[in-house]
């Protein structure tokens, strides 16, 4: 079926030769609008025999714990707060993710991000093309594509909106904030804000979860200076979820990743026991993620998450992510405890703008190769 040749977008990249090249390529959701039935070459994966599958899989016991935030509190009930800490560090060295109830995040706030997102990816192509920018730098902020290095490299089955809420002014005038819907920034804005709390308790949580000093991770955000980068996925119905990716793997090149998921559910999955395995998260619910920042601050404890997007034939799926990091000029290490042995060292002091702008310098990658810039030679 013929497409509209006006609705693509465009990555530039450097090739092999050293030579500047411009891609286009294919916007799903207008693919999907006009009738798709086939899966078109450039989003297709070649898989292996000796591969995991595109879709996962999942044992009936398997299930990701659910954190009660409020429990995490210092000043909540004493044993209900051991045993709340015992779970969250469970289930990050399990699964790389945990869910969060009793979070404190006010229905009218989800609902009202959940509104304007939705009102955004409505708009006609041509509608949010004209309401908001691309541009090509270290984030690949505004409407577009990001990690596109080839003309042969498989496209990401999925259409994202990128922007960056902290520190204030961080978009240096760049028009990345959709003008339509009207309340957009102000809806995001206002999520954030009240998601960066919740964030706050994480991290002195899981500092003393892994018996550290409770500002162990903490110590390193600012209020006014930390960065909050925004990331909005939006999954179109796929006609061959079997070939295609939402999402390549990838680990997160933050502290944490905080992500609300709507509409559909069953989108993610994460690399665990070596087989890729869909988790168990209800839509509209939260889930936290490790992202490489807190792996080289933790000295290892804790492993940043490989996961991927699957697609769906059935439904669409949104995904609002919220990377959340120290200011980039900081440099961060690993935290110890007095009875550890330092020699024993994996990374080192790293800062954290340096690593982010490597982290993007190489991506994709076929593995956590981005850690190996903050390893102890």
């Amino acid at each position: 079926m013929a497409t509209d040749v006006g609705c693509f977008h465009e990555a530039s990249f450097i090739d092999q030769d050293g030579v500047v090249r411009t891609s286009k390529m294919p916007v799903v959701q207008e693919l999907m609008r006009q009738g798709l039935t086939h899966l078109p070459d450039r989003f297709k994966r070649a898989v292996q025999p000796s591969s995991p599958p595109l879709t996962g899989t999942l044992a009936e016991s398997d299930h990701v714990p659910f954190i009660n935030v409020s429990k995490l509190r210092v000043g909540s009930e004493p044993m209900d707060r051991v045993q709340e800490l015992a779970k969250l560090v469970h289930s990050v060295k399990e699964w790389g993710v945990f869910l969060v109830t009793e979070h404190g995040i006010p229905s009218h706030v989800l609902d009202g991000v959940k509104n304007t997102v939705k009102g955004f990816f409505g708009l006609s192509f041509e509608e949010k093309k004209g309401s908001v920018g691309s541009y090509a730098n270290v984030d690949n902020m505004g409407y577009g594509r990001s990690f596109v290095k080839s003309e042969n490299q498989p496209l990401d089955w999925v259409d994202r909106l990128a922007m960056q809420v902290s520190p204030k002014g961080s978009d240096q005038g760049l028009n990345v904030w959709p003008q339509r819907p009207a309340n957009f920034r102000q809806e995001v804005e206002k999520y954030a804000e009240e998601a960066r709390k919740v964030l706050d308790e994480l991290l002195q949580a899981l500092a003393e979860a892994l018996l550290l000093e409770r500002d162990a991770f903490y110590k390193y955000f600012d209020p006014a200076e930390s960065e909050v980068k925004v990331r909005i996925n939006f999954y179109p119905r796929c006609p061959r979820p079997d070939l295609a990716l939402g999402l390549a793997p990838h680990s997160d090149a933050s502290v944490l990743t905080f992500i609300m998921q709507f509409e559909s559910g069953g989108g993610l999955q994460v690399y665990k026991n070596n087989k890729w395995v869909t988790v168990p998260w209800p839509k509209e619910t939260l889930l936290v993620n490790i992202g490489d920042l807190l792996e080289i601050m933790s000295g290892g404890k804790l492993q940043s998450t490989w996961h991927r997007a699957a697609t769906q034939s059935h439904a669409e799926r949104y995904s609002l992510v919220l990377f959340y990091n120290p200011p980039s000029s900081v440099d961060i290490e690993p935290a110890w405890r007095e009875d550890e042995d330092e020699d024993k060292r994996v990374y080192k002091k790293v800062n954290v703008g340096e690593y982010v702008k490597n982290f993007y310098k190489i991506a994709p990658t076929p593995g956590k190769d981005a850690l190996e810039f903050a390893k102890v030679c």
